[in-house]
């Protein structure tokens, strides 16, 4: 049995980094894309690598379980093509007991995913950001991404919802005075461009609203005074932003830990949004953590539903099991992209809906694994 074990684990092994591999280097050309273009821009080959080692953590997440997934069915379906399988339980061993350290190692695979997607790959995906925004500075228009608030501005909280090299739509800015949100201003279209002997970002917004809370009473929304204007001129002040060396975090970029703290007093670190985008920040951050976990335990998932997957397909052939492994992730990667897109309606429960797949995956893989034996 020792000698059976050890001569899976090693085939496991060597199949598994292989295709982890292949899909890891795949996953990269979109940064591989990313360097030459920064490359072509003048910056240094240091930070270029510096860029590509940060973001290999945040690829594994993705690649590791797809991988085992890879291997699972690969491997098991060779031995059932040889017809090792059915020696083995010739000699009557339990496919249980056949494919344990196969399981077992997805099950070291899942905790080492938990430490991947929980801490490490969000400290490197928030040192890939903090390099570029400084490789960035020599084109700070680019910094203004859209979709997010961006909060790297001394004093400011901005959000772009659209994005066309330099036409903004949809801005919303929040400006901060000691006693909290000073002054929102809200845009249908803007226009960007640089100032650079006075190192600011000259914002020209259109069809603009500005809500300017009461001083004595700013949680006081009757007491708000909104003004309108066809065309206003705002200035964003780089020297500020990198002399402050201060780049906060987004929520891809925050550990298991800190998102779980800023989940349970959401009103402390989001003061100045409204109760509605409030609600809505708490949950994208819910659906977060729970798509990490849920990634983490993918790894066990995927094995168990790939052993009687691969005796079943009985092919050799690696296309095949590439081709089942990939149709799977698709499904279970669908599920997450969902809970994502359902953020805004919270009575659907997006943040239960990632655990869809991984759950059926087990449970499937258990019955069929149960079935076979």
């Amino acid at each position: 049995m020792r000698i059976l074990h050890k001569y899976l684990i090693i085939d496991f092994l060597i199949m598994f980094l292989m295709t982890l591999s292949l899909f890891t280097f795949v996953m990269s050309i979109g940064v591989v894309i990313k360097a030459i273009d920064l490359l072509a821009k003048g910056i240094s080959l240091d930070i270029i690598l510096q860029v590509f080692i940060y973001n290999m953590p945040y690829v594994m997440m993705f690649s590791i379980p797809m991988s085992t997934l890879t291997t699972a069915l690969l491997l098991v379906g060779r031995l059932s093509m040889d017809g090792e399988i059915t020696a083995m339980k010739a000699s009557g061993l339990s496919i249980w007991q056949i494919t344990s350290p196969i399981i077992v190692f997805s099950i070291i695979l899942s905790f080492i995913c938990v430490y991947l997607n929980s801490d490490l790959a969000p400290k490197s995906h928030f040192a890939r950001r903090t390099t570029l925004t400084h490789v960035k500075s020599a084109d700070p228009i680019h910094l203004l991404e859209e979709g997010h608030f961006i909060r790297d501005f001394p004093g400011l909280s901005i959000y772009i919802g659209g994005k066309d090299e330099n036409n903004v739509k949809d801005i919303v800015m929040y400006e901060f005075g000691p006693h909290g949100v000073k002054q929102c201003i809200r845009a249908e279209t803007g226009r960007l461009k640089m100032e650079e002997e006075q190192n600011a970002l000259v914002v020209d917004l259109y069809e603009v609203r500005i809500d300017q809370p009461d001083e004595n009473n700013p949680l006081d929304p009757s007491k708000t005074q909104s003004i309108k204007a066809q065309h206003i001129v705002k200035k964003l002040n780089f020297s500020e932003l990198f002399n402050e060396k201060k780049i906060k975090k987004k929520v891809a970029d925050m550990t298991l830990m800190e998102l779980i703290h800023v989940i349970h007093d959401i009103k402390k670190h989001f003061p100045y949004l409204s109760e509605k985008e409030r609600v809505r920040e708490r949950l994208v951050m819910v659906v977060e953590a729970n798509g990490r976990i849920v990634l983490s335990l993918s790894c066990f998932a995927f094995t168990l539903l790939g052993i009687p997957l691969g005796m079943k397909s009985r092919r050799r052939e690696s296309s095949i099991g590439i081709g089942i492994s990939l149709l799977l992730v698709i499904i279970f990667y669908f599920f997450i992209i969902i809970a994502e897109a359902l953020v805004d309606y919270p009575a659907f429960r997006p943040d239960l809906i990632s655990w869809i797949p991984v759950l059926c995956y087990e449970l499937i893989g258990f019955v069929m694994i149960r079935r076979l034996n």
